[in-house]
């Protein structure tokens, strides 16, 4: 039986952590199908409430059994605070962009936080970025405006929204991968949704409102359930192969969202929105093959 350093078992393991990755962003095309279902009859802090409220439910099934049903440790309590803090925001935001935005376009913009990163690395955290990184920095944003395009008959204020998604999403990012390695993926994932439920029910009795459709429970459920499974599944993924080997396959999410947009609300995106996409995914695709190639 070959070991796990050997390259098969490697290779093996590379494949799993792919698999799970696209499954993952299956599930999160699933959960911002859902979530724009939804919204379009539920208060939006209603529907995140019920989201968040699910996804803790899910999530704790799977972690406290494995911490003998104590709560999990955690040695960055203020730094779990403001990540729950900047998902909530995050995902607020996200709603109301889903509400005006096709599945599609908003996936597309959603998808450019890896390299909006990049440049918070480079004028925030004055880490070094090559000319090469740069470019394709520039090129991302630049596909973003393709998609956006401002001054054109489909701009509106809403179309400005997946711009905030940007900001708070980046510092999700950038504050997770200061966590990373000082904190369990599942005790971060843990605090993270609880925290983001305890926000929300601040809000949740001022949203609650009669839902008489039981459609609109099954969405909503779908919301808590796709996020927990998505999120869970993008933890394994990263157990098991390298954030490099990962990073390309996240883009498949913009395929997923584009089937979505197209099975439900018979959209599909113009010539320019499809090229800004291209070169998006590019783009993530092409800043990744350069990690693995500057960490080799």
């Amino acid at each position: 039986m070959a070991s796990a350093a050997t390259p098969s078992a490697r290779q093996r393991s590379a494949l799993a952590g792919i698999g799970l990755t696209v499954g993952a962003c299956a599930f999160f095309a699933l959960l911002d199908t859902a979530t724009k279902i939804a919204s379009a009859a539920v208060p939006l802090l209603m529907a995140l409430w019920m989201r968040y409220l699910f996804q803790s439910l899910l999530t704790s099934a799977y972690v406290l059994p494995r911490t003998g049903w104590r709560l999990p440790r955690t040695e960055h309590p203020r730094f779990q605070v403001l990540r729950a803090v900047l998902f909530a925001s995050t995902s607020l935001v996200g709603i109301f962009s889903i509400r005006h935005m096709p599945l599609a376009e908003f996936t597309a913009i959603v998808a450019t936080t890896p390299l909006c990163v990049t440049l918070v690395a480079a004028l925030w955290l004055h880490q070094h970025v090559s000319a090469l990184r740069w470019v394709l920095v520039v090129t991302g944003l630049a596909s973003v405006m393709l998609i956006l395009r401002p001054g054109a008959d489909t701009f509106t204020w809403a179309t400005l929204l997946p711009l905030c998604l940007l900001a708070t999403g980046t510092g999700y990012q950038v504050l997770s991968s200061k966590m990373a390695g000082q904190e369990d993926p599942s005790t971060t994932q843990f605090y993270t949704s609880w925290i983001a439920t305890a926000l929300t029910t601040l809000a949740a009795p001022f949203a609650w409102t009669s839902v008489d459709n039981p459609w609109m429970w099954v969405a909503m459920f779908t919301m808590g359930l796709s996020s927990a499974l998505g999120h869970l599944m993008l933890l394994k993924a990263y157990a098991r192969t390298t954030p490099a080997t990962i990073a390309p396959f996240l883009y498949t999410q913009i395929g997923f969202a584009m089937l979505a947009g197209w099975a439900v609300y018979g959209h599909m995106p113009d010539g320019w929105s499809l090229l800004g996409m291209g070169l998006i995914a590019a783009s993530g695709a092409a800043s990744a093959w350069l990690t693995v190639r500057e960490t080799r």
